[in-house]
């Protein structure tokens, strides 16, 4: 698992699979323009892969994962800083949403990519809601500023269609029917 998230590694091991945590340093997140939001989040994830292919042994697999939010056609990724988390929960606010995690697998011998979608549906938040939210839980490594799993996500998502686990970060079961295949 080629990821810092603590959530991933959580996930994954969730699954029983035995595998380690490998971290290169300052994988650039940024995509070309004109990609829909499902191409955006598996072209940052082949990216990730394609940064650790010179390191990998020949009977070696990789998984990358990236995670973006969309709301009103705005991508989401991690905020810059809390006024940028408070601009990015005061967009969920009250609205459904998307979260889309791309995931990459690789060996030498090949490549699979996809994404999985999930719709998120907030309550309206208070400003108060937010600033404890963000004061208290500093969500700034989250897409979206927000992990579902924590306190923003007891009290403000009132509806989920789709995968829990791909709104944490990983789609668990779609990856654990590809690695099946693989």
């Amino acid at each position: 698992m080629a990821s810092n998230s603590p959530r991933r590694r959580e996930l994954l091991a969730g699954l029983g699979i035995d595998f380690e945590v490998r971290v290169l340093p300052d994988i650039a997140e940024g995509y070309p323009d004109g990609l829909s939001a499902t191409q955006i989040a598996e072209y940052i994830a082949r990216e990730k892969a394609d940064a650790y292919r010179q390191q990998m042994g020949a009977d070696e697999l990789i998984i990358t994962a990236d995670t973006i939010v969309v709301c009103g056609g705005e991508v989401l990724g991690k905020p810059a800083d809390a006024a940028d988390a408070h601009r990015m929960l005061h967009l969920l606010s009250g609205r459904t949403h998307q979260v889309v995690t791309g995931v990459c697998l690789m060996t030498a011998q090949r490549q699979r990519c996809f994404a999985v979608e999930t719709d998120v549906t907030f309550k309206a938040l208070s400003d108060e809601e937010i600033s404890y939210y963000i004061d208290r839980y500093r969500p700034f490594d989250k897409a979206g500023a927000y992990g579902i799993q924590e306190w923003i996500g007891y009290i403000g998502v009132t509806g989920i269609n789709g995968s829990y686990f791909n709104v944490m970060g990983l789609p668990v079961q779609r990856l654990y029917s590809e690695l099946a295949q693989m």
